[in-house]
């Protein structure tokens, strides 16, 4: 697995019209609740979010809250635009195909950048490095996709470990509706690897001394915060937060805070 901190994308740049409209948006709020941005009529006197729930560390429930990597982010964002957060649990398939942007001003969910997705979405600068990894029992014989290529693999569904799986010749896909399920099924011995995102399958197996990483795939994956095609100053606004955070050493503590890792 790939070094957090190596994952971090250090440098994002913001232009002067960025700049401009996150003081636009702030300006002149004196409470969270008081906003006028037209950029959020979704939920008045709110930054709503799109997020799909479990995805440990980035998005997961701890008692009642949502917490996670992810959610710490879009916290900052709506700190920065001076409205209270409001987390909805989205479907990823919702969310890969655009749809959020009826329910939410933004989705944040541990969402590759991909020519496909910007066709029917913005992201924001990236905000972490995150490739490909195949992880197995120790015991099972797998070491790399040719030898996974007859056995079960949990894949999420919508995500780019499923498409990487069936464009490589993976022949017994198993998908799950989400990470935490795609996880469970390896420790139940349910299916004999899993294919995903480094940071979440590798945080899921971090304690778990039985499974390791078989093999990686580096396939340039970034995350990025996914905002509506025709939310110009939203986008400015999640830009402008992310270089906050980047400028500020934020986001390494953020980092380090979820993954464990310096």
């Amino acid at each position: 697995m790939r070094s957090p901190k190596n994952k971090f994308v250090a440098a994002i740049a913001l232009s002067s019209v960025a700049l401009l409209a996150m003081t636009a948006c702030g300006s002149d709020s004196s409470s969270s609740s008081e906003s006028s941005d037209s950029s959020f009529e979704l939920n008045k006197g709110k930054l709503t979010v799109c997020s799909d729930i479990p995805y440990e560390p980035f998005e997961f429930k701890e008692g009642d809250k949502i917490v996670g990597f992810d959610m710490d982010i879009a916290a900052e964002i709506a700190k920065d635009a001076k409205l209270d957060l409001d987390v909805l649990d989205d479907s990823f398939d919702s969310i890969e195909s655009g749809l959020f942007n009826t329910r939410c001003d933004i989705a944040i969910s541990s969402i590759s950048i991909t020519d496909a997705r910007k066709a029917k979405m913005n992201f924001s600068t990236p905000y972490m490095d995150d490739d490909l990894v195949l992880i197995a029992r120790n015991d099972s014989g797998i070491t790399d996709l040719e030898t996974a290529k007859d056995k079960k693999v949990g894949v999420q569904q919508a995500t780019t470990g499923e498409k990487y799986g069936k464009e490589n010749g993976l022949e017994n896909l198993v998908g799950f509706e989400d990470a935490g399920l795609q996880t469970q099924a390896l420790l139940a011995n349910q299916v004999d690897a899993v294919l995903g995102n480094q940071s979440v399958l590798g945080y899921a197996v971090k304690d778990k001394p039985d499974y390791k990483a078989v093999a990686n795939f580096k396939t340039g994956e970034q995350l990025g915060v996914a905002v509506p095609k025709d939310k110009a100053e939203t986008l400015d606004l999640v830009n402008g937060t992310l270089k906050r955070l980047t400028d500020a050493g934020t986001m390494e503590e953020l980092t380090v805070k979820w993954f464990g890792e310096k």
